[in-house]
Parts: structure tokens; C-alpha cells; sequence
């Protein structure tokens, strides 16, 4: 969706502030592309993306560094249209599936070039996907391996989780961090974070998001 004139509003997302100015440059002379804003990572970032309500958000590797936060589902509850391209990602397997799970649609290589951003933000907000060539098997080989496994609602009632369990993934589903739980719950840090490690392994997950989709399949958590 683009504005009145008809360009297509981008929020940038990056914790370099040359990186920053350096895109907005580029987009910005783009006749059908409008950069809204920018920002690095910080508390009221939310906040500052969703008074813009943009048409893409670009957004370097961070976002995934600080997945603990929940950011980019935090953002995507309030802003469901938006579509959220990374750029600068490493050709990695397991952190592009990561991305997708994420809800990413866009996803650009180290070595992509000005017009191919500006391309991967055209296709975007078009409702096109984006993904390297190299990156594409991963991606049929993740769908190919879940299809084949049981699906998480024949697993044991409530996997196994005790009830405090049970409590911290409903806290994380909320994107609640390591440290805001430690708070509610009148724990310790460490405690919270071997719990999270235990309930990781019970529901045999790689990380918080897929332990959280996994436990509401389930039924473990509403």
C-alpha cells in the first residue's frame, strides 16, 4: 500500500547511523519510494514505527540478534499489513528459516547492491516475497522435514511442561524478556533462563518463537 502521491513508505531499522543516512539517500531518490523514518534499536522504537505506519519496514540483522525482545512480532501485532525486509544477512540456512519464522518476506545477502534494495522494497510492498536463489532449498527442505514429523498436537498433554513452565512461556509469548520475567515472578535471571533452557529441550525447539508455537499447538498454552 503506498500513500496519496503513491510512494511507498519505508521505515529503516538499523543500529549503524551511516547505514541509516546512507539508504534513506538512496531510496529517497527513488520516485516511487518515501522514507518516513529511521531509527536504531532502543525501547520506544515501536512506538516511533508505528506512528508512521509505513508500507515496509528495512531492517539490518539486529532484528534477529534481539529476537529475545520479540520486536518484529511486537511491531507486526499492531501493524499486521506490514512487511519487513532484512538486508545485509549472512547466507545462512538457519538463521534465513529463523527470519521466516520471524514472519520476514524479504531477505538480502550481504552483497546486494543499492537497486536490488530498492527492488526487494518494490516487490515487497507488492506482496512479493523475497529470498536468494541460494537460500530457496533450505526453505523447501524446512517445509519437506515438518510435513514428514508428527504434527505437535499428538505430543503428550501439556509436553510434559510443570506449571511454572507453563507460566514462563505464556509470559514469553507476551514478549516478555529474561529480565521482565524475573521481575513478575520474583526470580532470579539465571533461574528464568535455565527454565527457558529446560522447556527448549522438553518441546525440542531452537528458540523462544518456535517454542511458543509449538506449546499453543499443543495446548500447553493459550
Amino acid at each position: 500500500m503506498a500513500d496519496v502521491s503513491g510512494n511507498i513508505q519505508v521505515f529503516i531499522l538499523a543500529e549503524n547511523r551511516l547505514l541509516r543516512e546512507a539508504l534513506a539517500r538512496i531510496l529517497n531518490k527513488k520516485s516511487d519510494i518515501r522514507v518516513v523514518g529511521s531509527s536504531a534499536f532502543g525501547p520506544v522504537v515501536v512506538g516511533q514505527i508505528c506512528a508512521v505506519s509505513p508500507d515496509v519496514l528495512l531492517s539490518d540483522s539486529a532484528a534477529l540478534a534481539l529476537s529475545d525482545l520479540y520486536l518484529l512480532h511486537e511491531i507486526r501485532n499492531v501493524l499486521p499489513s506490514l512487511k519487513v525486509v532484512m538486508i545485509g544477512m549472512e547466507s545462512d540456512g538457519p538463521t534465513f528459516l529463523r527470519a521466516v519464522r520471524d514472519g520476514v518476506v524479504g531477505y538480502m545477502l550481504k552483497d546486494a547492491s543499492a537497486l536490488e534494495v530498492a527492488a526487494a522494497v518494490r516487490s515487497a510492498a507488492n506482496g512479493d516475497a523475497i529470498c536468494p536463489s541460494s537460500l530457496c532449498l533450505h526453505l523447501f527442505q524446512a517445509f519437506s522435514k515438518q510435513s514428514a514429523q508428527p504434527q505437535p498436537l499428538f505430543l503428550r498433554a501439556n509436553l510434559g511442561l510443570t506449571r511454572r513452565e507453563q507460566q514462563l512461556v505464556h509470559l514469553i509469548s507476551r514478549g516478555s524478556t529474561n529480565k521482565e520475567i524475573a521481575l513478575e515472578l520474583g526470580l532470579s535471571e539465571q533461574t528464568v533462563k535455565n527454565h527457558v533452557h529446560r522447556i527448549l529441550q522438553k518441546v525440542g525447539a531452537d528458540d523462544r518463537i518456535t517454542m511458543v508455537e509449538i506449546c499453543r499447538a499443543s495446548g500447553a498454552v493459550a
